[in-house]
């Protein structure tokens, strides 16, 4: 049995017996099937937003952008978009919010669920009655073999995206042949997020670190001091429900004893790609030596995304890898008291590499409301307030035309870390997609739980990344 996410929708809840009953059928069937209708939305507001500070009648608050830039819109209409987020990310659900006080005709009809659960579920959900005008997409290259996702092409044309900078909308864009980075668009990111580790500076502190490792051997000493003052070195999350959350640590260590283009090469499904390589060897037999010497929890197999967070927010661990995205959350965990750095390369000097892609959502081949989706992707990443929102709480680059400035952030949050880290990934050509979205399933049947069979014993280094080349392989020949 599958737990789903909870639904979010703007109608209170009635818990009642047929709710329960609902909800019991949902955790068992498809994510978000339990849904409420939205309010009833007002009846005006402009088709196009009008120019930077101008009030559109009926809004809240004045776009300082064209949402549709004279092109596709919303219309004046009432218009509910049909959307699939992902759990525990607050960023798309802050968005949606500013961009109906800006445009009150749209309203949302929002369910979530959890990233692996979506990696399975995403083509039924496109291809069903109600597919989603917007949703979050794990993978894309299978769903645009099978005619699921709308090309975004004649968008790219009406709003200009082809004036952003190319290696924006390079992850997103699939060729004839199935290979990613280039060819159509297929979807677009709210935002471009990196990974790299955040640390608790108390409990750093504690340790002897005064500033971030610049080695593989040094975060490792780190991890060892830690693990002798009786504190734990790394908090983390391995369970099903989220995603073998070792997969950001593991990844990290790839790019320190390898190089990062093989990597994308495998995720963009380049022929003759491999994960299976001497230098990723290497990587997974570090990961298995941290996972022996006890520098994860545990418990980390059961430990869901949003339980590592909190505990990690509460002090629990020196270290832990993740995304800018959290950045909000730990900023009010703990204030001005979580840094960040990129995992540092394996040699003194080298170049630093981290997972730097787009929170990544595709408009469905069948959305009834597509052009106002795709005013809604447009208006992220030029809307000055979308822009701030961004920065505020997704923690990273709103990405966009290249010469709107980038927002800044509160003195003393970890999200002017993030985005100094970002830069310098950049200037080393260090971003690489993450190793989940290679295919549709291959997080959900190759890494988690090879990676859980890895913290319990029953597999190795090898085997691990022998077992998900062959889960890649499988995928790939259907």
């Amino acid at each position: 049995m599958v737990t789903t996410g909870m639904d979010r929708t703007r109608a209170p809840r009635r818990a009642g017996p047929l709710a329960v009953l609902a909800l019991l059928v949902a955790a068992c069937a498809s994510p978000g099937a339990v849904t409420q209708a939205p309010t009833t939305a007002p009846t005006t507001a402009p088709t196009t937003a009008p120019a930077s500070g101008e009030a559109p009648s009926g809004s809240a608050a004045a776009p300082s952008e064209s949402a549709a830039a004279a092109g596709p819109n919303c219309g004046t209409d009432p218009v509910t978009l049909n959307a699939y987020f992902e759990t525990g990310f607050d960023l798309p659900f802050k968005l949606s919010d500013e961009f109906t006080k800006q445009f009150p005709n749209v309203k949302w009809d929002i369910k979530q669920d959890q990233f692996t659960n979506l990696m399975s579920s995403t083509p039924r959900l496109l291809s069903g009655d109600n597919a989603p005008d917007l949703i979050r997409l794990p993978s894309m290259v299978s769903l645009v073999k099978d005619g699921l996702l709308k090309n975004l092409d004649e968008y790219v044309t009406a709003f200009g995206w082809d004036k952003f900078p190319p290696a924006q909308l390079a992850q997103n864009r699939v060729a004839a042949d199935g290979t990613r980075g280039s060819g159509s668009l297929y979807a677009a990111g709210l935002n471009y997020s990196l990974t790299g580790v955040f640390y608790s500076k108390k409990l750093a502190q504690q340790i002897g670190m005064t500033q971030p490792p610049t080695t593989v051997d040094e975060f490792e000493a780190l991890l060892a001091k830690a693990k002798a003052a009786n504190l734990l070195p790394i908090m983390a999350w391995n369970a099903t429900a989220s995603g073998g959350g070792l997969a950001f640590p593991l990844q990290n260590l790839m790019a320190a004893y390898g190089p990062t283009d093989p990597i994308n090469d495998w995720i963009f499904q380049k022929p003759g790609a491999t994960i299976d390589t001497p230098t990723n060897l290497t990587a997974a037999q570090h990961l298995e030596q941290w996972v022996k010497s006890g520098y994860f929890p545990k418990d980390v197999n059961a430990i869901e995304y949003t339980d590592a967070n909190a505990r990690f927010g509460k002090g629990e661990g020196v270290f832990m890898f993740n995304g800018d995205w959290q950045d909000a959350g730990y900023d009010k965990d703990q204030p001005q008291g979580v840094g960040f750095f990129v995992f540092p390369p394996s040699q003194s000097g080298g170049k630093v590499a981290a997972m730097s892609a787009p929170l990544t959502y595709g408009i469905a081949a069948k959305a009834k409301n597509a052009d106002c989706a795709a005013s809604f992707l447009n208006w992220v990443a030029t809307n000055e307030k979308a822009r701030e929102i961004d920065v505020a709480v997704g923690g990273s680059n709103p990405g966009g035309p290249p010469d709107l400035p980038v927002p800044p952030a509160a003195a003393g949050s970890v999200i002017n870390e993030t985005l100094a880290a970002g830069a310098q990934v950049g200037k080393d050509n260090g971003a690489m997609d993450f190793i989940a979205n290679a295919t549709g399933s291959i997080f959900a049947q190759g890494w988690t739980p090879e990676l859980q069979s890895l913290v319990g014993g029953k597999e190795d280094a090898a085997g691990l990344l022998k077992a998900v080349q062959a889960e890649y392989e499988k995928e790939l020949s259907r």
